[in-house]
């Protein structure tokens, strides 16, 4: 099988690349903007055209959250309109794609965990664009899976893992909201999921949901990751409301993962086991 990765710089594409050594038998192509701009229309065919792919995993997207409320235009060549070129020719050329989206296509306001079929209602613009990708990617291929994520991080890139450890070296203390509350997902674990829905004997199209088990506020998290990685920082309980920004995230936007347990068998980890994990990488780094 040869594969396309869009977005090969991002965490979940870094987690892939370090995978996709254990597939011997198949032949990945992992791609940035610098080798492939997904939002030009005649790249896109063309390199479809030029690889026969049988498969495009779509980790490519644009999730400055706050900067996109500005930025509307990038964001949504990226979060909406390449999405929809990347279905269109995987189409096009008989390949499958796996696209990866966000929690934030969801108001937050709920209690319990969102499933695949609930209401989309996003608050911000990185939220809205990302929906748009989603629907785009199923009017030009129903035969794309799409899998929600949230609160990513991994060694690779700029995540709330490496920033808190960054700060709590620096700090004493440290303020950090508890009134949102979701589950962190390592992007390693993602990473998995999709290939075994990529080698998974049935493809069953539709939206999933994958996110680490358990449940969390950033509180909790920074509080986990302190004590795992032995830094000495206080962190102290704060109010989203003291740290104003321009997009608003969600209060509650922890996921139901049901479906994508039952369909392809994917086990899913629980969110502490998995950060152990990723700090013992960092710490080795």
């Amino acid at each position: 099988m040869k594969i396309l990765v869009t977005g090969a710089y991002g965490q979940l594409g870094n987690e892939l690349n370090l995978l996709s050594k254990n597939y011997p038998g198949w032949e990945f192509v992992f791609t940035d903007v610098d080798s492939l701009d997904i939002t030009n229309d005649d790249q896109v065919k063309n390199y479809f055209e030029e690889n026969g792919f049988q498969l495009v995993i779509n980790c490519a997207a644009y999730t400055a959250v706050d900067k996109a409320e500005s930025d509307f235009e990038t964001a949504q060549k990226v979060n909406a309109q390449a999405p929809k070129l990347l279905a269109k020719y995987a189409k096009a050329n008989g390949a499958r794609l796996i696209h990866v989206s966000t929690d934030y296509v969801f108001s937050g306001v709920g209690h319990l965990p969102y499933n695949e079929v609930d209401e989309v209602a996003p608050n911000g613009a990185y939220g809205k664009t990302k929906l748009e990708g989603e629907q785009n990617c199923q009017a030009e291929n129903p035969d794309t899976v799409i899998i929600r994520t949230a609160w990513l991080y991994s060694t690779f890139g700029n995540n709330f893992v490496k920033t808190m450890l960054r700060l709590g070296v620096d700090r004493d203390e440290l303020g950090v909201v508890f009134d949102q509350v979701g589950s962190p997902t390592y992007a390693a674990d993602l990473a998995a999921a999709i290939l075994k829905i990529a080698e998974s004997e049935k493809y069953v199209p539709g939206i999933y949901h994958y996110s680490n088990e358990g449940v969390a506020s950033w509180y909790d998290f920074a509080l986990a990751i302190f004590e795992l990685s032995n830094v000495q920082c206080k962190v102290k309980p704060v109010l989203s409301e003291n740290f104003p920004t321009p997009a608003k995230r969600p209060a509650y936007s922890v996921l139901n993962k049901a479906k994508i347990k039952e369909t392809y068998g994917v086990e899913v980890p629980y969110w502490r086991d998995s950060l152990k994990i990723c700090i013992k990488h960092l710490e080795r780094e």
